[in-house]
């Protein structure tokens, strides 16, 4: 099954289709910043769920996210899971530069 992954910036999220399907059978909502881009929320419609349609959404954004020099915060646990399984997109993940001082 062929899976077309697309960002919709209007709606705020990465839609995914199969190929020859109008429907959408996945998204990924975010919130996007200059310099960083929140997963919030991942959906994928019952009748695609184990087809592969999670995965490649994630690894459509996250591959689109390094292409931007964004950061990655995985507050969505399918992202964040997903992110855990495939160490080559770790070092996207967001990490707090502030320091506390004593």
């Amino acid at each position: 099954m062929t899976v077309d992954v697309r960002d919709a910036p209007e709606a705020k999220r990465y839609e995914a289709r199969v190929a020859g399907e109008s429907k959408v059978a996945g998204i990924a909502q975010y919130i996007r910043t200059t310099e960083l881009i929140a997963f919030v929320h991942t959906e994928v419609a019952a009748e695609y769920e184990g087809a592969g349609v999670g995965s490649a959404l994630v690894r459509t954004a996250l591959d689109e996210a390094r292409a931007a020099n964004l950061r990655v915060l995985a507050t969505c646990p399918f992202f964040a899971g997903w992110i855990s399984r495939h160490p080559e997109y770790q070092d996207l993940l967001y990490q707090s530069r502030s320091k506390v001082s004593d």
